[in-house]
């Protein structure tokens, strides 16, 4: 398992086999999605494998709202519902992500 993946499932407290909800649309969630992205080369520090910057989506969220930066708010939003924290709190930490 990667580790990013570990990341999000063990702060959830999800089992391997366990249903995970997508964050988007409720359906079964099939990726952990990097709301900054990892960048071409991966992200080999693990600088951007936190909590704060990991979704789980399914198949057709991960395509129509993943890699755009047209919903990066919306995604924001989804998952500061999930964290349970502010949204302008997370916008902000992610804001600091995309220099790394």
């Amino acid at each position: 398992m990667k580790p990013h993946i570990k990341i999000y499932m063990n702060h959830f407290g999800y089992g391997e086999q366990e249903f995970i909800p997508c964050e988007c649309c409720g359906n079964k969630a099939v990726d952990i999605h990097h709301i900054v992205a990892r960048g071409r080369g991966g992200d080999p520090t693990g600088k951007k494998d936190i909590i704060e910057n990991l979704q789980a989506v399914c198949r057709a969220c991960h395509d129509k709202y993943g890699d755009s930066p047209n919903w990066f708010e919306f995604l924001v939003k989804a998952h500061a519902a999930k964290l349970m924290v502010k949204f302008a709190e997370l916008l902000e930490k992610l804001e600091k992500l995309k220099t790394l």
